[in-house]
């Protein structure tokens, strides 16, 4: 199968690796020193429990430059995805897939939804349909990316924790394709189970995502810290009551109750979240794909979010305020 990964940053970086090692042809697309370390030295990954992996990929700088691939891994950050969407969907064979891995609410969330908001779009995460109007929905599959890894120089994956990759049918049908992804991911190393119910795991990994990584992008605070400050982990609560009311609004069951969910938060300890790395790092947070699709869904069914209103207004003037 020949696999090229849109992003090969941490977890991009990671999936290419770990396919690359196993049957697959993997391309990859980076830019800067990423892209010309793994050019010249191959896709370098680490890890605490295992021997380093240097992968044999074909790396390009330009979406242009890929020849035609079966199964292209969107491994970008939701707000990247827009702007190369087009040259994106000239890429596939006939027959071939794209697999989503962003974070937070999908763009693709009402699509084969199957119920009274079927193909409605989410200008948080789609601005004007332009993702649904350029990808064929029928070649899509999605998923829910749990290992954490990072860049530790340029060419090298470090992987942090983590081995799962859910992999689903938008309608959460088990067909034979989605089928040969999961064991194309199987056989690179992965946990990569067939979900049914893609949208459930979706929003039990956002649940904590969508209060954490704000509250955690504006006071620098960690998991550990937020969640041992009385005030701190009350507003993530209350936070992810509202959501959790949007979601039960929409179908969702939350199989966990809210407390677990934080606690096991505050058992990750130290943790920076993605948010707050990308804070310090000057570059764009997920801040519309993780808090702002939730209070467009929850104007869509009616139901208030005045707190998660509040954090996003304030996680947004920060982002949008410039920096001397």
């Amino acid at each position: 199968m020949k696999v090229c990964i849109i992003g090969a940053g941490s977890i991009g970086g990671l999936v290419a690796a770990r396919l690359a090692k196993s049957d697959a042809k993997v391309s990859v697309v980076a830019r800067g020193e990423h892209l010309r370390a793994i050019a010249a030295n191959g896709l370098r990954l680490t890890s605490a429990e295992a021997p380093e992996i240097v992968a044999p990929v074909d790396a390009y700088g330009a979406i242009g430059d890929v020849p035609p691939q079966d199964l292209i891994v969107l491994a970008v950050k939701a707000h990247q995805l827009t702007p190369i969407v087009d040259e994106i969907a000239q890429l596939a064979t006939k027959g071939g897939l794209f697999l989503t891995m962003q974070n937070g609410i999908p763009w693709w969330y009402f699509h084969k939804f199957g119920a009274a908001y079927e193909g409605q779009v989410l200008e948080s995460v789609d601005p004007g349909g332009r993702i649904a109007a350029s990808l064929p929905i029928d070649c899509v599959l999605g998923s829910v990316v749990y290992p954490a890894a990072e860049i530790t120089a340029p060419g090298v994956i470090h992987l942090v924790e983590g081995n799962r990759f859910s992999l689903g049918e938008l309608d959460g049908q088990r067909t034979d394709r989605v089928e040969a992804v999961s064991q194309l991911f199987t056989q690179a190393g992965f946990k990569a189970p067939v979900a049914s119910d893609l949208r459930g795991e979706i929003w039990t990994k956002l649940w904590g995502n969508m209060s954490f990584n704000p509250i955690s992008a504006l006071t620098g605070a960690t998991l550990a810290g937020i969640c041992t400050h009385p005030a701190a982990r009350g507003l993530a609560a209350s936070m992810m009551k509202e959501a959790q009311a949007v979601g039960e609004a929409l179908g969702v069951r939350f199989r966990i109750p809210l407390e677990k969910r934080i606690a096991g938060a505050e058992a990750v300890g130290e943790h920076k979240t993605s948010m707050l790395q990308d804070v310090e790092a000057g570059r764009t947070t997920e801040l519309e794909a993780l808090v702002g699709s939730i209070i467009e869904l929850g104007r869509i069914t009616g139901i208030p979010t005045p707190s998660i209103d509040a954090v996003y207004a304030c996680a947004r003037l920060r982002e949008d305020t410039p920096r001397g």
